[in-house]
């Protein structure tokens, strides 16, 4: 018993979606090892379960091929610091969550010298750059997957993996209250709502938040009773208002500070940044329109390892085009108003996607944490 309440769990969540994966990892975790203690880099959730992170999180939120490189001396720095930390003060296990570009390498380096590791969130090498499996096998132990298909894949490279179900799957109930949430953001219970989520990274706020913004102007042009609603980070929030503002839409937006999750809740249709949220907003069922745009030097190079047509997860996890997808120069705001605004005009079309988001929610729930702490105690125990 003495051994395992000095259980040490190493972990890095680079942004607000793996803040959010790893604070339900920290769950099982503490469950399992109701003394263990946890630190490195993360956010909020982690924090709010006793997590010491050593660097702010928002350092390490940075996307895109050219975004990397201006921060890159940075980002190195505080692996090489990090590591360094590691090793001297040892660890039972370090945990990547997702952050691959970061936690890999760390990941591999930590192994190489004894630290046992793992990776929570598979890569996603079979949407694109397949050739990071590779790094994978050298990095990681054993991978937690949040997909059911990621396994037997993993498998066929040689990487031991458990599918531990979606973590947010089991937050998100399947049927959404949305009067209780229209009532706790202070929303008429009938009007239409459109929630707007441009992202939680600075760069997802340069590239795509003006482009929402227009198009929430447009849509009320067109559609004057529209409430809309924006959940961001309190420390965008600054550059959030300077937008709204420069849209002529400040005032006309309610502006939450977080509240994710009641904003989707709250909604009718989400236009949103490709990304985690998209599945939550699945999981939420509401109907969607995905839009993203970065540096056009990153997209082309992205663009060429993409394997599957689809870049949202909906999309992805459905094979299919179940909500509309408008890319770089495609997401113009007349573009973004005018797919947004079909949904709140087809019933029949949201009813029907609502039946297939039921099905994703119900394949995705698992005791995720239960699982997390089972593959992670194999990872202990050799």
């Amino acid at each position: 018993m003495a051994q395992e309440a000095t259980r040490r769990f190493a972990m890095v969540a680079g942004e607000a979606s793996g803040d959010l994966l790893a604070g339900l990892l920290l769950d099982g975790l503490q469950s399992r090892w109701p003394d263990m203690k946890a630190m490195g880099i993360g956010g909020p959730q982690m924090l709010a379960r006793g997590f010491q992170t050593w660097w702010p999180q928002e350092m390490l939120a940075v996307r895109g091929y050219v975004e990397v490189l201006r921060h890159y001396a940075e980002i190195a720095g505080i692996r090489r610091r990090l590591k360094a930390r590691l090793l001297d003060e040892g660890a039972s296990v370090f945990i990547g969550v997702d952050a691959p570009d970061f936690n890999l390498d760390l990941e591999a380096g930590l192994r190489e010298r004894g630290i046992k590791t793992a990776h929570f969130v598979c890569p996603s090498i079979w949407a694109w750059r397949p050739e990071r499996v590779h790094k994978l096998r050298a990095a990681a132990d054993h991978v937690l997957c949040i997909f059911p298909f990621e396994p037997a894949l993993l498998a066929d490279h040689g990487i031991d993996a458990s599918y531990v179900g979606h973590p947010v799957a089991n937050v998100i109930p399947m049927t959404p209250d949305r009067a209780a949430a229209r009532a706790q953001l202070g929303l008429d219970e009938s009007g239409p709502v459109v929630a707007l989520l441009p992202g939680s990274r600075r760069s997802e706020l340069r590239y795509l938040a003006q482009r929402f913004f227009d198009a929430a102007a447009l849509m009320q042009q067109d559609r004057p009773e529209l409430r809309f609603v924006l959940p961001t980070l309190p420390s965008l929030r600054g550059e959030v208002d300077r937008m709204l503002a420069a849209s002529g839409m400040q005032g006309r937006v309610q502006v939450l500070d977080g509240h994710s999750h009641a904003a989707l809740a709250a909604c009718d249709v989400t236009l949103i940044a490709s990304g985690t949220a998209t599945l939550e907003a699945a999981l939420f069922k509401r109907p969607m329109v995905i839009a993203y745009s970065m540096n056009a030097m990153s997209w082309a190079l992205m663009r060429r390892k993409q394997l599957q047509p689809w870049v949202g997860l909906p999309n992805i996890l459905s094979r299919d085009f179940v909500v509309p997808e408008l890319i770089q120069e495609a997401a113009t705001p007349r573009a973004l108003a005018d797919a947004t605004l079909a949904w709140l005009a087809s019933p029949d079309k949201v009813h029907a996607l609502q039946q297939r988001f039921c099905a994703l929610h119900d394949e995705l729930r698992r005791d995720t944490p239960t699982l997390c702490a089972d593959a992670i105690q194999k990872v202990i125990e050799g």
